[in-house]
């Protein structure tokens, strides 16, 4: 939707001496994870002659639903050019989470502003909307004719503004042309705009629009617009990705995996490992599974060897669209279902998950693991990145026994470690992956014994024909 402004810097009809001209900015800070610390992510474009600026200028963030995304609104009166944020008038803030933004009413939250002790500051309204993958162009040039005489002395000074039309029905500002002055025939200059500026990407987004005068479309053009990405697909991820595939050494997944696998796939007369991820989109409709085998095979997760999860590890990255949220109820239920039709000791089940986000489905994991308890099954959990673990600590029932719905788990099969307290300050791999190797293992024995132990099930003879127990490792 467009319509026509008129800019009037004089405003004769009002006396000078009771104009009160504010000049707005406002200035969006991030909190890192961990750190706590504030850090400038952008500011808007600055407004003037206006207690109720509404800006064109937007915020592109990536959302994670398992994290804590906190955000800072400083709002500014400028005073000067400078670009110091110092040099010009507080006129106040708000704090919130971009998880509280997107989970209001219609993705809209309004705040009132504060920090300025005594005094009303006003309010601050947020708007959210999921960006699509949308990367078209459009270049358009417009131009008007016989608008309205709105200057006192002289011609109209007018200029185009554009909204956009929301999911919810409202419209939000999406792009100003420049004031073209004294004249009532004007013609702008062509301009190029994304379009999912323009409508997120959905062309079919149209409102009833009744005309209040002859603007005409000049020129009009959409083309797709190459991104850096597109020339670096061969790379599944940036260099400061934990997926990343460096040549020369293992990322953190990589990392972990061969440290775990390579230890216990000793104890797998087969060889055989099923191999899974979660969170991702999958090829070729994009539909988000939290359970998909890493060799594309529903019919047969198996990997040979851990050399040959890797190769399944680093060919599905190159395939799939990593995803959130971090879900883990899928995949231990789908490992319990196989300890579940195994329950006469001849087979053991270790899950090793490995993970560089927050859980996001708590209570359902909470039953899942409680569910496991009593099958022949150990949950490893490996968190590798900068993220915070504290929940997955709940999941390790090392002192307080994991419990849902009132009941409890029968025993403690989960151990949960974060890979960075293991990571050599040398940069050794090998005595990283061995220090991990050696903590994350270590309960395993015991967690076996407490299985076989309730059950009642007793070691089979040294030289009996029957086959020994077997682990089954699950990834």
């Amino acid at each position: 939707m467009a319509s026509i402004g008129e800019f009037d810097p004089l405003n004769s009809s009002v006396p000078a001496t009771k104009i009160e001209i504010t000049v707005s900015l406002v200035v969006l800070y991030v909190q890192g994870i961990g750190t706590k610390e504030w850090r400038e992510f952008g500011r808007t474009e600055v407004i003037d002659n206006t207690l109720n600026p509404d800006f064109v200028r937007k915020f592109v963030l990536d959302y994670f639903f398992e994290e804590k995304q906190n955000l800072r609104f400083d709002v500014y009166n400028v005073d000067s050019r400078s670009s110091n944020i110092s040099k010009h008038s507080f006129l106040g803030q708000t704090f919130c989470t971009l998880g509280e933004i997107i989970g209001s009413s219609g993705s809209r939250l309004e705040r009132v502003l504060s920090g300025i002790p005594g005094k009303k500051c006003g309010s601050i309204i947020f708007t959210a909307e999921e960006l699509s993958n949308c990367r078209d162009i459009a270049t358009m040039q417009l131009c008007a004719n016989k608008l309205d005489k709105k200057d006192f002395f002289g011609k109209s000074d007018p200029f185009l503004v554009f909204y956009r039309s929301n999911e919810d029905g409202t419209f939000t500002i999406c792009h100003k042309t420049e004031v073209i002055k004294n004249t009532l025939n004007p013609v702008w200059q062509p301009f190029t705009i994304p379009v999912r500026a323009l409508c997120n990407g959905d062309y079919d987004r149209k409102k009833k629009y009744v005309n209040s005068g002859t603007v005409t479309l000049l020129s009009f053009k959409v083309e797709s617009e190459y991104t850096f990405v597109d020339f670096i697909r061969g790379n599944p991820s940036q260099p400061t990705s934990l997926h990343y595939m460096n040549p020369y050494q293992l990322n953190a997944y990589a990392m972990a995996l061969k440290a775990v696998g390579e230890i216990v796939q000793d104890y797998d007369s087969d060889k055989l490992f099923p191999a899974y991820g979660f969170g991702a989109k999958l090829p070729p409709d994009g539909k988000i599974s939290h359970a998909f085998p890493l060799n594309s095979d529903c019919e047969n997760a198996n990997c040979v060897g851990i050399e040959g999860v890797l190769e399944a590890y680093y060919d599905c990255l190159r395939k799939v669209q990593l995803y959130g949220p971090t879900n883990f109820a899928p995949v231990i239920n789908q490992v319990a279902q196989c300890a579940s039709e195994v329950t006469d000791g001849s087979q053991y089940f270790v899950l090793l998950i490995i993970t560089d986000g927050v859980i996001s489905d708590m209570v359902q994991t909470r039953e899942a693991v409680v569910t496991a308890a009593s099958l022949p099954m150990s949950v490893i959990i490996v968190g590798v990145g900068p993220a915070e673990f504290d929940a997955m600590e709940e999941l390790d029932g090392d002192e307080v026994r994991v419990s849902s719905r009132g009941r409890a788990a029968e025993r403690d099969i989960v151990q949960f470690v974060p890979f960075r307290d293991y990571i050599d300050r040398s940069g050794n791999q090998v005595l990283s992956m061995a220090r991990l190797a050696k903590d994350v293992l270590a309960e395993i024995p015991d967690q076996l014994l407490s299985f076989m132990k309730s059950r009642g099930i007793e070691p089979r003879p040294a030289l009996s024909p029957s086959p020994t127990p077997q682990i089954n490792v699950h990834l």
